[in-house]
């Protein structure tokens, strides 16, 4: 018989709570204190004293871990009712901000993090003194949703209603090497000689050779000597003479330390799209911070 109790009189630490959310999503004490990076007897407490405050076993104890009882299932559903809430309120309350100071996280690939946001975040700096910058530098998607970032600068567009988004450039990109390392191949270099190149890849997947094939380049896993996911890496690589890379035009054009591999070759082309949470778009911090990105990023 399934166990329902009026979740809604029923008030408790907010800090409990959380406890028992996250123990109840990863399924063992362990792995939530992890995840909350505070210590396993500690966490264990919080969810004694929520079980203790309601006077409910809220979790079974087996060889496998921790389940759920039909108890702590009803009020699973309510706390993650509670969490929607509180992030919901969390962005009405930055949206109506009208002060240009206060904390603002941008996220953006390793490669726009390392070279192209320093320059523009020294001038927000200069401009607006009460903004305090954090960076994310990741090539995963951040979900603006759940607050991982205010603004995030991506290459696509998203499909997300929550969200806003602005198409400010489309970026360029192109292969560079040191000329030390050209000398080391077969000329005239032609895409049929760079067959005998190596190439830094992006992951052991054929998916970045079949996009390089689409730009003339039919190459093979032995091509790909060198995989790294971090771009700023594969960059350092490049400067280095161990291999060809793809960078940013901008980036790889400002660097003497390397030339244009196939130079007459058409650039590869890629968006650039800044978003952030649709909530988001009545605050004059995260206003003036987008506006000012996608001027920096649209002048190249």
């Amino acid at each position: 018989m399934h166990f329902c109790m009026d979740w809604t009189s029923v008030t408790f630490d907010g800090n409990r709570a959380r406890a028992f959310l996250v123990t109840a999503e990863e399924g063992s004490l362990s792995a939530a204190a992890r995840a909350l990076g505070m210590s396993q007897p500690t966490l264990g407490r919080q969810v004694s004293a929520l079980e203790e405050e309601l006077g409910l076993a809220l979790f079974e104890r087996d060889g496998r871990g921790l389940s759920l009882t039909p108890a702590g299932m009803d009020l699973l559903d309510h706390v993650r009712q509670m969490g929607q809430a509180a992030t919901r309120l969390s962005l009405s309350a930055s949206g109506q901000s009208r002060q240009i100071e206060g904390p603002i996280c941008l996220t953006a690939s390793d490669i726009y993090a390392a070279y192209r946001l320093p320059r523009i975040v020294t001038r927000l700096r200069r401009l607006h003194p009460g903004i305090q910058v954090e960076i994310v530098a990741s090539n995963a998607v951040s979900d603006l949703r759940r607050r991982e970032a205010d603004i995030a600068i991506r290459n696509t567009r998203p499909e997300d209603p929550a969200l806003i988004a602005r198409k400010v450039a489309d970026d360029t990109a192109r292969f560079y090497a040191t000329p030390a390392y050209l000398e080391t191949l077969p000329h005239p270099i032609t895409p049929e000689t760079l067959r005998q190149a190596a190439f830094v890849g992006f992951d052991h997947g054929p998916r970045y050779m079949e996009q390089l094939a689409g730009v003339g380049l039919d190459l093979c896993p032995e091509n790909f000597p060198l995989i790294t996911g971090d771009h700023v890496v594969q960059w350092q690589l490049v400067r280095e003479g161990a291999a060809i890379g793809v960078v940013p035009t901008s980036l790889g054009d400002s660097d003497p330390a390397v030339t244009r591999v196939l130079p007459d070759m058409e650039p590869i082309t890629f968006p650039v799209w800044l978003v952030a949470h649709r909530d988001l778009a009545t605050s004059l911090r995260v206003r003036t911070v987008f506006d000012l990105l996608a001027e920096e990023l649209a002048s190249g």
